[in-house]
């Protein structure tokens, strides 16, 4: 082989060589599906686990108010979740009594819950008060829920109260989360529970409102939000969407952490296989004329298939008013799940996401992260809280706040 062929051969092996490795290495990036990069990141406790209970709304509620402390440059402490339960279950109890049992008794309930009990009870660290006096190394409710909810109904049944009726209740609460500590010692003080929550957790209840966006209310009032789990039929601010986008983002760029209540019946919340939750949408404006045909083509079964096998990152919904208002309305927006917005991302392709810390333990490749979407968020809120100061000024006179 002379000179020239040789170095014709040698280019060719190169260039193919390369080729390979060009193509290997796409392959591998496709593999890795979304990655992201880490924007803002705000102080967080660590990751729990609400394991088989349906208490979401305290988990991240409490997580929403332990880092409240980290920002104000307060201790970090593990607060107890069943202690909030215990007086919510008493409470709700009460209500739906009262009401002859017209009433969402579950053990479902809302972000207001976590602070209007810490406002009249106080509040314990989970090593004074964990909840599991059953026998259980980690949360499951089943049982307790379904006798307490027996019970309540018995008691309408009887259409007259005994003075028993509510000892009879908080036994059962007892019996399963342990009797409610009176007085305790931590780090060497004494403390009530009514004493803990002003010494040292040492957060004013009243600086924190919910937030929602829907337009069968006013905007810039204030209107009972109409879904099952708020028993104790709590106030939401409402403002336009562009503006409850506003208030996550200030309240992020500010420092404060936002406490996120939301739908997850989506099929493109897919937390646990790809760590992220999206609206996925045709993006019919980047394909081609074949490509459309082809997609038009397949069945509706395979067009949901594709759509959601999020291998990439995909192409979203432009969320409206409108839109959240409809799937609101026609109950495919439903208040599913309670989690805490502590940060935002960027993925690959340059798109935010928030940083949302879950409550379901070390679940996915994310340590019990995950990254939402805009859309995603512009879409499925049921509503948020925050502190006052997370809310732009502008908005706030709004809402004479």
């Amino acid at each position: 082989m002379n000179m020239k062929l040789r170095l014709i051969f040698t280019a060719l092996i190169v260039v193919y060589t390369f080729s390979a490795f060009a193509e290997e290495k796409k392959k591998e990036e496709e593999a890795k599906g979304y990655v992201f990069e880490d924007e803002i990141e705000l102080a967080a406790t660590s990751v729990k686990d609400q394991y088989r209970s349906g208490t979401c709304w305290s988990f991240s509620g409490l997580s929403f108010l332990e880092s409240e402390m980290l920002r104000l440059g307060k201790p970090e402490v593990d607060l107890s979740e069943m202690f909030i339960v215990w007086h919510t279950y008493s409470q709700k109890a009460k209500k739906h009594v009262r009401v002859h049992g017209n009433l969402n008794f579950t053990a479902g309930g809302a972000f207001h819950d976590v602070t209007n009990m810490i406002r009249e009870f106080g509040i314990v660290p989970e090593s004074v008060y964990d909840g599991l006096n059953y026998g259980e190394e980690k949360h499951v409710h089943g049982e307790m829920d379904n006798l307490l909810k027996q019970s309540v109904d018995a008691i309408v049944k009887n259409k007259k109260l005994s003075t028993a009726w509510l000892d009879a209740v908080e036994s059962t609460l007892n019996s399963y989360l342990g009797d409610l500590p009176v007085k305790f010692e931590y780090e060497g003080k004494q403390y009530t529970p009514q004493s803990f929550a002003s010494d040292y957790v040492g957060l004013n209840m009243d600086d924190y409102v919910e937030i929602s966006s829907y337009t069968h209310h006013p905007f810039y009032d204030k209107f009972i939000l109409e879904v099952p789990d708020n028993w104790s039929w709590d106030e939401v601010y409402n403002v336009p969407l562009n503006e409850l986008e506003e208030i996550i983002d200030y309240a992020l760029n500010n420092g404060l952490t936002v406490a996120w209540a939301t739908d997850i019946s989506e099929k493109g919340w897919a937390t646990s296989n790809k760590g992220v939750a999206v609206v996925p949408e045709t993006p019919a404006e980047d394909m081609s004329d074949a490509e459309i045909a082809k997609w038009e083509a397949l069945p509706e079964k395979e067009k949901q298939k594709e759509l959601y096998k999020l291998e990439n990152p995909v192409h979203e919904m432009v969320v409206t008013q409108e839109m959240r208002q409809t799937a609101f309305d026609n109950y495919q927006t439903t208040d599913d799940h309670g989690m805490h917005i502590i940060g935002t991302a960027k993925d690959q392709n340059g798109h935010t996401f928030y940083k949302v810390k879950n409550s379901w333990g070390d679940y996915n490749k994310y340590e019990g992260y995950f990254y939402a979407s805009k859309p995603y968020v512009n879409y499925k809120t049921m509503c948020i809280m925050v502190h006052k100061d997370g809310i732009p000024q502008s908005i706030r006179e709004k809402l004479k706040l």
